[in-house]
Formats: C-alpha cells, structure tokens, sequence
C-alpha cells in the first residue's frame, strides 16, 4: 500500500520513487498545477499534480479536505524559492505519477487548524479530534512514557502481570463503580480503584518487583485532572525500604522525561516533610517553581482586640499567615478585589492586604486598612515577612484549614498572573504524611493515603495512641509543578498491626473480614516486607506534554458528567438485559 509515510520523504530520498497514503490536508489549484497537502501520523508532504495525465488530475480536481489517498511519484527537489523551513519535508516535494482516491469524505464540521472549537464538539467528533497535530503529538508523547516506564522497569528487574477488573467492594476511598453478576443474583462486583490488595498478594506470592500500566474506575465528581475511568502505572517490590524505592521510582522519573521530552533532570529530586509543605505552601503538593511562601504571624496577634485576627490566632485549630508578594503594590484596587473573589471560592471571607510605600516612614509608609487594628505589631510583621518597598502583604485569617487553601491557591494564581514562576520544572517528594486525618462529615478518622499504610509505629503505640491525628505515615508523593504525578507507601505486612490500624478506622472486625479478609488471612503465611508506587499516567502525560485537562491526553475521554459525546454513553438497556440480571427501574420519587 505504501513504500514511506509522508513525514519520512525527506531529501534523503531525492530521485526516488515512493508511494505514500494518508489524508489530504489542503489543496491548492495555481494555474493549471494542483498542490496536494497530505497528511498521515508522521506529517505532511506536499504533492505536485501537473496535467500531463488528464485522468489522474480530474481525480486530483474532485479530492477535497479530509479524503484518503494514495499517490506515487517521484521525489523532486523544490526550487529555492519555495522551500518551508517549517516542514521535515520542506525540501522536497512528490511529482505524482498516479492518484487513486481510497476514501472520499463530506464536509467535516470544523476545520483540523481551528483553535476556537468547543470541547463537547471536539468530544462529539473525537475521531476527527484526534487527527488534529496538537493531539496527535499528544498520543505520541503518552506512547513514548509508556514505552520508556516498561523499558525502565524491565531493565530493573519488575515483572508485567495483570490483576482482575471485575473484583469486590471495599469501604475506603472514592464510590465504587458497581456491576451486577447475572450468574450470582443480587450480588455485585466492582471495577477497581486502583489494584492495591492484588499487588500486595502478588507479594505474598514470591513475585518480588510487579508492575502494570492498568486501568482504574472512580465513581467520583470530576474536574481537569480527573476521569472516571483513568490509567495509572502500578508497582509494588518486596524486601525494598520507602528510600530505596523512592531511588529506584525517581530514576523512573528522569528516564521518562528524558527519553520522551528531551527533559534532563541532572540533580537529586528534594524531600520535603508534610509539615514544611503546609506551612509554607499550604498545600501537600507544592509548586516549587513560585518563590512565594506563607509565614505564620499568629503569635504576634493573639493579644489584639481585632477579633478577625486574635480570633484565628487563639484557636488551636486556626491560623493567621502572611504571603508577601514582591512588587506586588502596583496591584489595583480592582485587582485585589479580584483576587479576594478567587479566595472566597475555598471558603475565605476576605482578603486582607497591606501596601509597602515606605518601609523606611514606619507606619506611615504602610497603606492598609487594617493597620490601624495592630499598630504596634504591624512593623515586625513586615520584618518577619521580609517585606520591602513596592511590596503587598496579604493575609489569611480563619480555621486552618481555609487559609492554607485560599493562600496555597492564591500563591499559585500569583505565581501565573505576576510571572513570578522562576523554572521549567520544579519535582519535589513530599514525605512524613499523617497517617490519619479527622473527615469533618462524619466526624470520624479516615486514611490519607490508605488503610494498608505502615504507620511509624509499632503495634501496641497506635493501639494506645491518645491522638492518632498526629500519628505519621511511612508514605511519599511525587510531586511535579504543583501536581502529584505518583504517591505510594511502606505497606503492612503484619497481621496485628493491620488490625490495629482498621480498628482505629472504626471498622469492626466483622466487617473487615468481610471486606479485607482474604488479605488479612493471606498476611497470616510469611508476608514480606513490601512497598510500592502508583504514577497517574494521565496526569503525568498532561504535565509532560503541556496541556490543561487528561482529557486532552487521552483518545477517548469522558466529560466533567462522565458522559461519553462520541458513543452517548451511559445508555438505556433493554428490559431483557435487565431480568437477566434480576433488576428493574425505580420510579423517581414525585412530590
């Protein structure tokens, strides 16, 4: 069918007859010569059809945007003067020897170089989509990590082994997607959220180094990084501690972003407890690019009568920081305001800020309405900020919670808008997570990462921990430009610890036979000590190839109400499928 793709006839191949198929990207008629564009995955070539053959030019006369075809010809050089320096292929051009069109097409609906094209009618048409070149060296790049993390891990000793689809329903972490069983009436699988306890066993098995680029199903609410269904790349070694592993899973890292974006990672990846992440980035998953960093003040306003900050600043579970932005007292007033709407979306009720005039003028030279609240404080908190004339402090005074959101977003939204972002890549490994944290819905704890996470403690220490909250983790993340590309932990390999740790999750023993007990009874016959990662393939591949959203990174995605545009899906079924499976339809309740 084809001797090269289009993207391969270079002047290589000068005075030689090829045959390439592929679409036409656009025809251009000068006078008598028609001009064909065509296009296959590896780029375009341009066609010469001139009208020696009158056959072969009317077909080259009735080819329009998008149709297939095949040509052969002869390689030529173009002249000088009409040589694109923009093209692989620039320099030569195919003389058409013959043209059979493979594959008309009608007019498509929007045009494959438009960058104004809405993203449910990209989605509708996806097929289209993803002939688009922007899409195109997106799938290539997701190729690319996917070919160099197998080669990586190959070359590391890890073995490629699947784990099952349809398993069973656990209670931690994100809603189940659920499937009824025909031949089991009235019972249910569930498409996994990730294949922690079947690595796990793998370990068990004697398997040592596991890994699989797999896919997961969340039944979850959606934004730009998230996908009801999604790919990760899962590992899990025995006999390896969290150092070793994060050596081995970094040299992971730097070998993908070689060998797929020509990205050199020549230095150690810093590590960064929990801890210093909250309190100076307020978020676990920092973006080191943006020099900005929040400063507590809260012990300098405990004893002011301005209740919005003394207020915060007395309570335990409060905080009262400071974000300094250097040269940032040129913001407008509108400006501010702006910024003071964006915190209000993670639960701010304001935004303080104060001015840098003139630091040299003392109160004078501050510009703020608030100063006047803390008059003899408000100089030392501008030496502890570091503050400098031109600057704005801003200032986050609430439950901790919201001021570590609303700053650590405010931080990055600055960090964008100002220009302040100081390097291309910024990769960081946080570590020393809490192994606990108290859910404020149903008042009871729940696993930050997850329940098969070794705490740094032994048995009888998390039995009789008064205030497991503060409890740490032998867990690390990945994080990269303020995005977690992958997380993993030390798991337990002890039965009794791993009882300890679901009971101190309020699951009875009742229920965690239920649920866990073929992992609780596998762990009772030499379970190794083991650990292990997952990177979000999607995710990374988004971080890698620039991009926004996965769904630009992946072929066929969901929308944000996990709706398929392309195939409708969700769909009805037929009454028929629905008795096979022993179900019927609920009327919606009326009012």
């Amino acid at each position: 069918m084809r001797t090269h793709y289009c993207g391969q006839v270079t002047e290589v191949l000068e005075s030689q007859k090829v045959t390439v198929a592929g679409w036409v990207h656009r025809r251009r008629d000068h006078g008598g010569v028609i001009f064909i564009d065509l296009r296959d995955r590896s780029g375009l070539v341009q066609v010469v059809v001139n009208p020696d053959d009158a056959d072969k030019f009317a077909k080259a006369e009735r080819v329009r945007s998008e149709y297939v075809l095949k040509v052969e010809g002869q390689v030529c050089a173009r002249t000088p003067e009409t040589i694109n320096p923009k093209m692989v292929t620039g320099k030569v051009e195919i003389v058409a020897d013959s043209i059979e069109i493979l594959s008309a097409s009608d007019p498509i609906p929007f045009q494959l170089d438009d960058k104004n094209i809405s993203e449910e009618v990209r989605l509708t048409y996806r097929y289209l989509d993803l002939r688009r070149d922007e899409m195109q060296q997106a799938m290539k790049t997701r190729y690319k990590v996917t070919r160099s993390m197998r080669r990586y891990l190959d070359d590391n000793g890890f073995m490629d082994m699947e784990t099952p689809i349809l398993t069973k329903s656990t209670p931690e972490g994100a809603r189940d997607y659920l499937v009824p069983s025909r031949t089991h009436p009235n019972k249910f699988f569930a498409l996994p959220q990730s294949p922690q306890l079947f690595k796990q066993l793998l370990m068990m098995s004697g398997f040592d180094r596991y890994y699989q680029i797999t896919r997961c199903f969340r039944d979850e609410d959606l934004r730009a990084d998230r996908q009801p269904e999604f790919t990760q790349l899962d590992i899990e070694t025995s006999f390896m501690t969290e150092e070793e592993v994060m050596d081995m899973m970094e040299g992971l890292a730097k070998t993908i972003f070689r060998e797929a974006v020509d990205v050199n990672f020549d230095y150690e990846f810093p590590r960064m407890p929990y801890s210093e992440a909250i309190e100076k980035y307020g978020i676990d998953r920092p973006d080191l690019r943006i020099p900005l960093q929040l400063v507590d003040v809260a012990d300098l306003l405990q004893d002011i009568e301005f209740k919005v900050f003394s207020g915060p600043a007395k309570d335990p579970m409060g905080r009262v920081a400071a974000l300094r932005v250097p040269q940032g007292g040129t913001l407008s007033r509108k400006e501010i305001d702006d910024y003071t709407k964006f915190v209000s979306i993670y639960g701010a009720k304001g935004l303080a800020y104060i001015k840098v005039n003139d630091l040299a003028a003392g109160l004078d030279g501050l510009q703020s309405p608030i100063v006047k609240f803390f008059p003899d404080q408000a100089m030392e908190i501008m030496q502890r900020v570091g503050a400098e004339d031109g600057d704005i402090v801003f200032f986050g005074a609430d439950n901790a919670k919201i001021v570590n959101e609303a700053l650590g977003a405010l931080r990055c939204k600055l960090g964008e808008d100002l220009g302040l972002i100081e390097k291309e890549w910024a990769p960081v490994w946080v570590v020393d997570f809490p192994m606990f944290e108290m859910d404020e819905k149903t008042a009871r704890l729940t696993a930050i990462h997850h329940p098969f996470t070794q705490p740094k403690a032994t048995t009888e220490e998390i039995l009789n921990h008064d205030k497991p909250e503060l409890m740490l983790s032998r867990a690390y993340d990945l994080v990269i430009n303020g995005i977690e590309v992958g997380g993993g932990s030390v798991r337990i390999h002890d039965t009794k610890m791993q009882a300890a740790v679901l009971k101190m999750l309020g699951i009875s023993d009742e229920e965690a036979k239920d649920k866990f007990g073929f992992l609780l009874n596998a762990l009772k016959y030499g379970c190794p000590p083991h650990a292990g990662m997952a990177f979000g393939l999607d995710r990374l591949v988004m971080l890698m190839a620039n991009r926004d959203s996965i769904r630009d990174v992946i072929a066929f995605p969901k929308t944000q109400s996990a709706a398929c545009m392309l195939t409708e899906a969700p769909g009805v079924v037929d009454d028929g499928q629905l008795a096979d499976l022993d179900l019927r339809f609920r009327k919606p309740a009326r009012d």
